[in-house]
């Protein structure tokens, strides 16, 4: 494996500063991303180098902005990408980008990403383990409808999740029926938003 003298991190606020700072004891170059709204956040400073991403995008959006995150570490000699959690930190495809472009994904491989990003597939290999589990939908949810069976069939508190991403975006916990319409249509708006909106059912821990 090649020196890493230059990280990117892909986040913003204190998880990208405690990073940086880690980078910074190390002797390693830091480089920040950030959306057009955070020009003026703390983690931008905190950075030796910093850039803006995902021009003209949603703030979310810029932060998942891949194409052009790889963009940024090909222009400013980036030899390895650290994602914090959330954001993009669960997502195969950063880290398949990485290994296509020579440059160090600070995190799982590509092949466990692959396996457990995905919350149905990653249930599936909890179940081939014989993991206790709590009681959860098989596979993505398609309507409102099966939502609400499966929370009628188990009773609540019910986890509502989205398949994809991370960070708890795109989940909500429901303590009463009458907030699950609403949990499930503010939980499906912001996983459509940040990575795509499949989405499945959990039992909550009390």
């Amino acid at each position: 494996m090649k020196n890493i003298r230059k990280i990117l991190v892909p986040n913003r606020g204190e998880i990208a500063i405690r990073i940086f700072r880690a980078c910074h004891e190390m002797g390693i170059r830091t480089v920040a991303v950030y959306s057009k709204e955070d020009v003026l956040s703390l983690h931008r400073s905190c950075a030796d180098e910093a850039y803006l991403v995902g021009k003209g995008k949603k703030p979310v959006d810029a932060y998942l902005d891949i194409e052009d995150i790889i963009r940024i570490c090909k222009e400013h000699d980036v030899d390895a990408i650290h994602p914090g959690y959330g954001f993009l930190s669960e997502n195969a495809q950063l880290a398949k980008r990485c290994e296509d472009e020579g440059i160090i994904f600070i995190g799982p491989k590509v092949e466990h990403l692959q396996m457990f990003g995905d919350k149905v597939n990653a249930r599936i290999q909890a179940e081939r383990a014989d993991i206790p589990m709590i009681p959860g939908t098989n596979g993505a949810v398609k309507d409102f409808a099966e939502v609400k069976a499966f929370a009628e069939r188990v009773g609540l508190p019910v986890m509502i999740k989205a398949i994809n991403g991370g960070g708890g975006r795109g989940m909500r916990r429901v303590d009463r029926m009458e907030d699950l319409k609403e949990a499930y249509d503010e939980a499906r708006s912001e996983a459509k938003r940040a990575f795509g909106f499949r989405m499945s059912t959990s039992r909550s821990a009390s």
